[in-house]
């Protein structure tokens, strides 16, 4: 229209620019039909946008990602033999490729967990072939002297693809579809400068590997492996705990369920060991011994799917107890589906291990009617991996900086992603908890490179004490003031006393956590954290005490529900789901115990699920829920949030104190002021 080429003359004179070139800039990032919509946001923000139009093209090139294997040049340099090692879990696949890895003058594995790392580590040392491990947190030379060893076995995001090797191992490689971590594999299969590249995982990967490395000039040797012992599928659910014999380790999605079956267990007399995900290696591994050890009573295990990988488990049958599973899309949001065929695949794979007293598994379900989509779920092809991950690097990031000095690094990150350019074989990684740390930390004076690696440290946002710890570290920083072990000290309230309720064992993971970001962040800023030694020790110590929490966590449940019961509310931080707000009251459902979920069923229905999971879908209701179930069906609202511990009597009278003060102010709730000094000052009316 006459208006908008008016306004884009005059826009375009102010700034030194062309009005034709602001046109055809707003048909560039719009959809057809919509360059009216952006027109309005256009004119508002007309000074952020200018500088990208006089530097459009250099901003393309600089994120231009379709060529990905030009960026390692040490890599393109030699001519690199690539075996691609094929198989379900336990069939060999992963050892074949380590032997030619210890056989090896020099060699590098790439794994996806520490403990796959600590194990590669700990089994090359013990072969006689001396091996380094380098993981985000650790670096341990075998050398006493300090000198490197010609072997390491490291977590896939730490390798080097400048340092040569005879032989790379790259474990999981199916993990390159990965929403948010995929980009490390790409990193890995396209730039490891090693003379053999020996690639374990699920044959669904093979195509695009082998597509890959078509545009890399290489071709790919396939090796097939089959499972080494059998796996059955059940004809009939386990329906009752009642049932549960030696070796047997039922699968839950959530920790409200580990709590609850773990409780339940327990009431039957029987010893239960708990792996998840958020437990420290140590206490993972503590329990796992436990549960194999043949002389210890405990013989039934409660975990989440992180025994999918990288713990050695005796385990005879697989249970699971759902098969609805939360998980992150493309998009970042969440989403709660039935589990894939992958997942499924491998956790039943769990079962009968070959290395295992049991030599042949078993997989059924708790529950009857889930049993059908679980066969339906195991007989179904995995598909095809179609694409692998890409991440934006702090060099390309610096560029977009120099040409836009004024935008934020949450920003950058989002123009560099709205303007990327990726080859049908790519995509670029979530960079959601990569902008919600920017974000978080935009205030605190950093230069960009240090921002950039607070951003991409690996904490998970869900938990506010792990976050709130990363803000003051920032702050720390910025102020050019060391970190040090007594400043942690004091952070923490350290030292810790064992955990008394399921609330302190959560914080005591969440410390832990805290533990690891300082030693994540002392190998990228060694002057700022300079007590990594001290830290790791009492790492250790933190350690041994969640391990006393987990072996006592039925005792740990029961002082939960007797808090809760009493009026306090004894729901953690993250139990399971995270709050939006640190200091936030509200309370999910989710973050209510397992026994509490049952009354409200109606609300927590899954699209394809059929019943809610934990000790309602379990059929087991301690006597004292019932009674309490009965009675919650009566009397105000009021009353059954305070029986449910979700309010207390001094809770309740503050929100009947400002219910009143909001009647006082014609309708306007009260804005953070004492309630004394909402009252009826100048308009006669009492309080």
């Amino acid at each position: 229209t006459f208006y908008k080429r008016k306004e884009m003359q005059r826009l375009g004179g102010e700034n030194g620019l062309d009005g034709l070139m602001i046109a055809n800039f707003l048909k560039s990032v719009c959809l057809p039909g919509h360059v009216d919509d952006l027109f309005p946001f256009f004119l508002r923000h007309a000074k952020q946008i200018f500088p990208m139009l006089d530097c459009m093209d250099d901003l393309r090139k600089i994120s231009d990602l379709r060529l990905p294997p030009n960026w390692y040049p040490e890599a393109r340099a030699i001519q690199r033999r690539i075996v691609f090692h094929a198989g379900p879990t336990n069939s060999g696949k992963t050892h074949h490729a380590i032997q030619r890895y210890l056989a090896a003058k020099s060699g590098i594995y790439c794994g996806p967990l520490k403990l796959l790392a600590h194990e590669i580590f700990q089994k090359s040392n013990d072969a006689s072939v001396p091996c380094d491990l380098v993981t985000g947190e650790e670096r341990v030379l075998v050398d006493q002297e300090g000198r490197q060893a010609a072997h390491v076995a490291c977590t896939v995001e730490m390798c080097s693809v400048t340092t040569p090797y005879e032989v790379a191992v790259i474990d999981e490689i199916q993990m390159i579809k990965d929403p948010a971590r995929g980009w490390a594999w790409t990193r890995a299969l396209l730039g490891l400068s090693a003379e053999e590249v020996h690639i374990c995982g699920e044959a669904a990967a093979i195509d695009l590997v082998t597509e890959l490395m078509y545009s890399t000039g290489e071709e790919v040797e396939v090796r097939n492996y089959k499972r080494l012992t059998p796996i059955t599928v059940l004809d009939y659910a386990l329906e009752s705990l009642d049932n549960l014999r030696p070796g047997d380790c039922i699968v839950c999605f959530n920790k409200n369920d580990i709590y609850s079956l773990s409780r339940q267990i327990e009431a039957r007399g029987l010893e239960c060991a708990v792996i998840y995900g958020s437990l420290p290696p140590g206490t993972k591994l503590t329990q796992a011994k436990k549960f194999n050890d043949p002389d210890d009573p405990c013989k039934i295990l409660v975990a989440t799917d992180a025994i999918g990988m990288g713990l050695n488990l005796s385990i005879k049958r697989i249970i699971f107890n759902s098969l609805i599973k939360p998980s992150i899309n493309e998009k970042g949001e969440k989403e709660m589906d039935a589990i894939t065929t992958s997942q499924a695949l491998q956790i039943s794979g769990r079962a009968g291990r070959f290395s295992s007293v049991f030599k042949e598994g078993e997989v059924t379900t708790m529950h009857r009617d889930d049993l059908v989509l679980l066969k339906e779920i195991l007989n179904r092809s995995v598909p095809p991996i179609e694409t692998a991950g890409l991440h934006p690097t702090a060099e390309q990031i610096e560029m977009f900086a120099y040409h836009l000095p004024d935008a934020t690094l949450s920003n950058l990150i989002d123009i560099f992603v709205s303007l990327s350019q990726v080859d049908g074989l790519y995509f670029v990684c979530n960079v959601d908890d990569f902008k919600f740390l920017a974000d978080m930390i935009q205030h605190i004076p950093l230069n960009l490179r240090v921002r950039y690696v607070f951003c991409t440290a690996p904490i998970n946002k869900k938990q506010p004490f792990v976050c709130t710890s990363l803000l003051k570290f920032a702050r720390q920083f910025s102020r050019n003031e060391p970190l040090t072990f007594d400043w942690l000290c004091r952070h923490t309230n350290w030292p810790l006393v064992p955990p008394k309720n399921i609330k302190d064992l959560v914080h005591l993971e969440a410390v832990h956590d805290v533990f690891d970001l300082y030693l994540w962040l002392s190998y990228r800023f060694m002057d700022m954290f300079p007590d990594a030694s001290l830290v790791r020790d009492i790492q250790k110590e933190l350690d041994n005490i969640i391990q006393i929490g987990v072996r006592n966590i039925t005792t740990l449940i029961r002082a939960s529900q007797a808090t809760s019961v009493s009026g306090a509310i004894a729901v953690p931080d993250d139990f399971p789901l995270q709050r939006t707000e640190v200091n936030d009251r509200m309370l999910n459902l989710e973050d209510l115990p397992a026994a509490n979920q049952g009354q409200f069923s109606s609300a927590t229905k899954v699209p394809g699920q059929k019943r809610i999971r934990g000790s309602k879908a379990l059929g087991y209701r301690p006597a004292e829920v019932k009674s309490n179930m009965k009675s919650q069906r009566q009397g105000s609202l009021a009353a059954k949030l305070v029986r449910e511990g979700l309010l207390t009597q001094e809770m309740l009278k503050q929100l009947e104190r400002e219910w009143q003060v909001h009647h006082n102010n014609n309708g306007n709730f009260p804005t953070g002021k004492r309630d004394d000094q909402n009252g009826s000052k100048g308009t006669g009316n009492k309080k």
